[in-house]
């Protein structure tokens, strides 16, 4: 526990005392988004007693906090705790407090019944709280029977865990205490100083951190397993540096990939940043709920699939945790040394964070293609961003409802292309010198956009780049160019919001830096003007609009200039390729390009060396068709076509299902024969290749461990589960929940969920009762149904009727604000105007909020898409051979 400093000093506080203190009323005014400045905290002594197997737990907290002025009420945060007192100490008199929560974001007040003077005040809390089912606040998961504790605090949930001043301007040292049961291990930011036995319980201290933020503080409990090594010496760090991977026991086998790997990450970003790593030790965590990953310094957090697995992963999982890690260490430096001011600014976090993940990544291992998923993710944001209803990247956040908002495809996605976009005109090295110098002025500080920009643009000595970044970065949506031939035999560009079939986007300009291509000639310009005269570079073959594809911007082309590019589409760079298909398939849905040059690019992409680009004209026909814009005729054509592109590479790659039959490939070639089964078997709806991967997924699941490599369990699941149906559906699910293997109980659920068939999703809604699903896992299978055009309407008849329990309570960044993305794809104005009358008041005020106006938004475009176009577009697939 806490121990109270000159516990001898202090008077004893009779309840009654305490309970007379007056509390706010509800109509008095108080912060509903950032904290004033009124109290500085300094420092934190946190002591918790934990014990996974319970269902809640116990806090004593101290707050060193210095007050600016002289007030009898504080307001701090808290949620949902069971305060049992709540004094300040000033000089050797403690004050009785009343606790008082405010809202349902954790906005609290602590009363006094006298005013405090300005000057320093120690803060005392002891509390009760209850721990989470899915991955906000101090959340428990039962794994192979033993409940296991982990903390994740980002955006505002360390306030669930504990009270404090819970937002990012106010970065302090913390001191952590955590009582447990023996026998159990301990995490925390700072290195573990020691323990002993006290009262039954193991008591572990931790040293003093360095200055975070209350979201950057980590609390890990459980009988974990571990992997440690060190990172060795580099020229920026001249001691080793203290690494360990912990898991679960079930994975306990499998770490060393995540302990190598990591060791060769914190060197590569440690030469980027010209700075050692800078905490004492790191430690790389998994949990089996963790949907993606987090940056608590020195405690990374990782969901398992992300960390767990050996040399023989599939690449998409190697993929993964290249870039991913990536991000998370880079924050360390990004996010975690320096720190933005408020939440508008966690875009310049993320967004950073994201283009170094796949930077850094690519670095580490250039056979896994990592780097060009960095334009794959970007060129998917901008169908959001092209959107109406949306926000700009750095987003205004008044309020506390707003702030999980942020943590969504434009920070990552946009954000992350943009900064690509940048770093690509200043030139590499001008962009890197100017990440230093914003890192070296704000060491162990806060920091905005403003100071970023002003970093920037000192570095590339270009007054020009800080209007350019600001016109992406405070504005919504995509830039369109319209190229234009001029009498001269040049080009003219006009530039426009993009926008879909239907919509009218509001007039919007930006500093747009255009980089086009001829042959190896390349010429890069800034756009500024609505009407721009562009200078070609003198080269052979065609037009390339956007050379290297880093540029976040969509193009039309004059009919003779598509059909040039298309026919050259095999020379294009991956990015190019990602850019065409991106830009013709974005021109369809703006009512102006066809389907006929999307299938004709598809057949010129199929044999693309890059695996990000080879299929993207091929997934956009498929996109067309999962939005319901084809008929019956228009399908048999899709599966024509794709039997036709697909056929041959699969004789030409070949197909053995069993595990580690390609264990000795390339990563590419093995990931291009993973891509060229699934469309085959998939929108190619090929029966033998079907039902041969049927045949090796049940032998695999009948016991043959060999029959099916860990490359085909998504494809291989599903495929069981639509031959089989109900009963195949129950088998898998059976031995999902049965195991503890992250590669394995994920995907089975989603497979499940995916499977199309009524019954199947009728009994998986029916039985998420079952308390062997996770919290997580059951909102992933409700959003599988959702997304499942045969079970759309079965799931959302489950999520009307159960859509208080769903946005109730706390459920981090990773869901609650994303609930209403399950209903994107239905397509009808209808739809969208019954989602703006029944939904839309039950998630006013909530993180939900903007993307139920998106979700509306795309049913509604897609609705009128469908009723203008759907013939035509049928007809053309119809025509496909």
């Amino acid at each position: 526990m806490i121990r109270i400093l000159l516990a001898s000093l202090l008077a004893t506080v009779p309840a009654q005392v305490l309970a007379q203190a007056p509390a706010p009323t509800e109509s008095a005014p108080y912060p509903k988004g950032q904290l004033t400045d009124a109290v500085q905290p300094q420092d934190y002594r946190l002591d918790l007693t934990l014990d996974p197997a319970r269902e809640g737990f116990s806090g004593k907290v101290e707050i060193d906090a210095l007050l600016k002025r002289p007030s009898a009420t504080i307001h701090l945060h808290g949620r949902d705790l069971t305060m049992r007192s709540a004094t300040a100490r000033v000089g050797n008199r403690t004050i009785p407090g009343t606790w008082k929560q405010l809202d349902d974001t954790g906005v609290a007040a602590l009363t006094f019944a006298e005013t405090l003077p300005a000057g320093p005040v120690i803060l005392t809390f002891d509390y009760d709280a209850k721990f989470q089912e899915g991955p906000a606040g101090l959340f428990r998961v039962n794994v192979g029977g033993v409940w296991h504790l982990w903390s994740q605090f980002q955006s505002i949930d360390a306030r669930a865990a504990f009270p404090g001043f819970d937002q990012p301007s106010f970065k302090t040292s913390f001191t952590v205490t955590l009582r447990t049961p023996p026998g159990l291990k301990a995490v925390s930011n700072a290195p573990e100083t020691g323990s002993k036995q006290e009262n039954g319980l193991e008591v572990h201290r931790f040293a003093r951190t360095l200055p975070l933020p209350t979201y950057l503080v980590a609390m890990m409990v459980g009988p974990f397993e571990t992997l440690a090594g060190e990172v060795a010496p580099t020229p920026q760090r001249a001691k080793p540096l203290p690494l360990r991977v912990v898991s679960t026991k079930q994975n306990a086998e499998k770490l060393d990939f995540a302990l190598q790997g990591s060791k060769e990450i914190v060197a590569l970003l440690e030469d980027y940043f010209a700075d050692g790593f800078p905490y004492p030790k790191l430690d790389q965590i998994t949990s089996p709920i963790m949907p993606g990953a987090m940056e608590n310094a020195g405690a990374d957090l990782y969901g398992d699939p992300i960390l767990i697995m050996d040399r023989d992963a599939p690449t998409p999982q190697k993929r993964q945790f290249g870039m991913v890690v990536a991000h998370e260490l880079a924050h360390q430096w990004f996010g975690d040394l320096v720190t933005p001011t408020w939440w508008d600014d966690i875009w310049l976090n993320e967004s950073f964070a994201n283009w170094m993940g796949y930077r850094i990544g690519e670095a580490w291992r250039p056979d896994l293609n990592i780097g060009a998923g960095a334009l794959a993710e970007g060129f998917a944001a901008m169908d959001t961003d092209a959107l109406v209803a949306g926000r700009p990247i750095h987003q205004p956040i008044a309020t506390n409802g707003e702030i999980d908002s942020a943590f969504d495809s434009i920070t990552y996605g946009k954000g992350g292309h943009v900064v690509a976009m940048i770093a690509a005109f200043m030139g590499d090295a001008k962009f890197r010198d100017g990440v230093r110098r914003y890192m070296a002025a704000h060491r162990y500080g806060n920091a905005t956009s403003t100071d970023f920009f002003k970093a920037m643009a000192e570095a590339a000595h270009d007054p020009r780049i800080i209007p350019a970044m600001q016109s992406f970065v405070d504005q919504q949506g995509v830039p369109l160019l319209t190229f234009s031939r001029t009498s001269e035999g040049g080009y003219s560009v006009r530039q426009s919001r993009y926008a879909a079939l239907g919509s009218t986007p509001p007039a919007t300009r930006w500093g747009v830096p255009l980089c086009v291509r001829r042959g190896e000639a390349r010429s890069c310009s800034l756009l500024t003007e609505e009407n721009n005269a562009v200078s070609l570079p003198t080269g052979n073959g065609p037009l390339v609009p956007n050379a290297g594809g880093t540029g976040y911007y969509r193009f039309e082309l004059p009919a003779v200039d598509w059909d040039a590019l298309i026919a050259g589409a095999e020379g294009l760079s991956g990015g190019e390729a990602q850019a065409l298909a991106d830009s013709l398939q974005a021109s369809v849905l703006a009512g102006r390009g066809n389907a006929t040059r999307l299938a004709t690019l598809a057949e010129r992409l199929v044999h693309h060396p890059d695996t990000y680009a080879s299929d993207t004209a091929t997934d956009a026909l498929g996109d067309l068709a999962a939005m319901g814009l084809i008929d019956d005729r228009g399908r048999r054509g899709l599966r024509r076509l794709v039997e036709r592109l697909y056929r041959p590479l699969l004789t030409q790659y070949g197909f053995d299902p069993r595990a580690g039959a390609y264990a000795a490939e390339a990563p590419e070639r093995a990931q291009r024969r993973v891509q060229i089964v699934a469309r085959l078997a998939g929108a190619g709806r090929d029966k033998a290749l079907r039902s041969r991967i049927a045949a090796a997924t049940r032998a695999f699941l009948a016991g043959d461990d060999k029959a099916l490599d860990r490359a085909w369990y998504g494809i291989g699941f599903e495929m069981n589960v639509a031959q089989g149906k109900i009963s195949a559906a129950k088998v898998l699910i059976d031995k999902a929940l049965a195991s503890e293997d992250p590669a394995f109980r994920p995907v089975a659920l989603a497979a499940a969920a995916n499977s199309g068939s009524k019954d199947v999703a009728n009994w998986l809604l029916n039985g998420l009762s079952d308390r062997r699903l996770r919290a997580s896992e059951k909102h992933d299978m409700l959003r599988g149904v959702l997304l499942t055009g045969q079970t759309r309407e079965i799931g959302y008849t489950y999520l009307r009727a159960h859509l208080d329990a769903l946005t109730s309570g706390s459920n981090g960044i990773f869901f609650a604000s994303k609930l209403p993305q399950f209903l994107a794809r239905f397509c009808s104005a209808e739809r969208a105007d019954e989602f703006a009358r029944d939904l839309r008041p039950r998630f006013a005020g909530k993180p939900g909020a903007l993307e139920l106006e998106r979700t509306i938004e795309r049913v509604r475009n897609c609705g009128l898409l469908r009723d203008k176009r759907e013939t035509a577009i049928s007809s053309e697939f119809a025509r496909f051979r």
